[in-house]
């Protein structure tokens, strides 16, 4: 799994939040997608990493900008009883 992170100028509130992650959801096959208007982020986990050229073009055509991207490997963080 690749978790993509990304900064972008121009979210104000939770329906532009909402808007990016539509976007996100149309123009790539991802398994989750989540946006903060506060911090200014939206990570997205994929199965395969993203094209970060592409990425920005669908994001910036909603009206918002894409000031950095960063990808990186992601392992699942899950409760386990037999872990020591």
């Amino acid at each position: 799994m690749i978790k993509t992170t990304l900064e972008i100028d121009g979210m104000a509130c939770s329906m532009c939040e909402a808007h990016v992650n539509d976007a996100v959801r149309k123009g790539f096959a991802v398994r989750k997608v989540t946006s903060s208007h506060t911090k200014g982020k939206t990570e997205i986990l994929s199965e395969e990493p993203l094209e970060e050229t592409q990425l920005k073009a669908v994001i910036e055509a909603t009206g918002y900008q894409v000031t950095a991207v960063r990808s990186e490997l992601y392992e699942k963080k899950g409760f386990s009883l037999f872990r020591k």
